[in-house]
């Protein structure tokens, strides 16, 4: 889809709402505001959409994508939620917190949310014009910051513009953002503890007023990005790289001219194939053949960042 030269400016009314709703139904990208930051909103359950945020700021990051949903309800359709979770979102929901919870089976959410891990980072935001967007779209929203990868987090709608340009197919201008700061970020570990992961609005001792137990560090778990585990990106099965060809118990994965049974990007694009590689991942560990070989991927910003992941896949 080809962008205009600045993104559709659009207002916090019913109608600039309603637009911003079908344009995210579509699979396009709108930069919300919220009470943190103002995100670049696509739906999660796409690749292609994930594809596209990572395209629009410039590079894809590896780490989890936040996913805003419209109430509890919605998040409990996504994640498994125990009485911690319940807890902190009868205390901080709708508001500036993101749990970081297990992702539940079959719910519909990209792999390339999820960066490939058992776990979804959710929010239910609290600002009026980011939670009517979320019910015009009807689905869940993937919403990172809405700028430039490495770039200042943006707070007003002009800091979109400047630095995503015609990057974002529109933008709505709620004025500035209440927080100006990213959300809290929690995880709550299955053995009852829990960590902060990033430091935001919603300070750690409120947090543990409501858990009723202080946070604790959990060596064995403590990193959620992906690439800072060699084995989280293991799919359970050799992996052989470079390949041009398969052999018959290899499941062949594509880029480019080698089509393979499933191709990251036929086309060649490396944001298309950084977007599907969990997904892909996934596929080639559910397939019958015993080992998967991966066709070549070239070096060089998001190739060295897919090529990185693939050889501790094959580690």
């Amino acid at each position: 889809m080809e962008h205009a030269t600045q993104p559709i400016m659009l207002d916090t009314g019913p109608e600039g709402v309603s637009a911003a709703g079908r344009m995210l139904q579509d699979g396009r990208l709108v930069a919300v505001p919220t009470e943190t930051v103002y995100g670049l909103a696509a739906r999660a359950d796409r690749d292609e959409s994930v594809a596209a945020i990572y395209r629009a700021k410039g590079r894809p990051s590896f780490n989890p994508l936040i996913v805003h949903v419209a109430d509890i309800a919605s998040a409990q359709a996504l994640a498994r939620f125990d009485a911690r979770a319940h807890a902190l979102a009868r205390a901080f929901w709708p508001g500036a917190l993101t749990m970081v919870l297990p992702l539940r089976e079959g719910a519909p959410i990209a792999p390339a949310v999820t960066a490939g891990l058992p776990t979804l980072a959710l929010r239910c935001p609290a600002h009026p014009v980011m939670q009517a967007v979320i019910a015009a779209a009807g689905v869940a929203l993937a919403a990172p910051s809405a700028n430039r990868s490495g770039g200042v987090s943006p707070t007003e709608a002009a800091h979109v513009v400047a630095s995503l340009g015609s990057n974002v197919d529109a933008v709505i201008d709620g004025g500035t953002c209440e927080a100006g700061l990213e959300s809290t970020i929690v995880a709550l570990r299955e053995d009852g503890r829990w960590q902060i992961l990033r430091p935001g609005p919603i300070a750690e001792a409120r947090i543990a007023a409501v858990l009723g137990i202080e946070s604790e560090p959990v060596l064995s778990k403590a990193i959620e990005a992906p690439g800072q585990l060699a084995s989280h990106y293991a799919p359970g099965k050799p992996v052989r790289l470079n390949a041009l060809s398969a052999e018959p118990d290899e499941f062949h994965v594509g880029f480019g001219p080698v089509a393979g049974d499933a191709s990251l990007s036929a086309s060649g694009d490396l944001v298309e194939a950084a977007a599907r590689l969990y997904a892909l991942l996934h596929e080639a560990a559910a397939a019958p053949r015993p080992r998967i070989a991966v066709a070549p991927i070239p070096g060089g910003d998001i190739g060295a960042a897919i090529n990185d992941r693939l050889k501790r896949a094959a580690a």
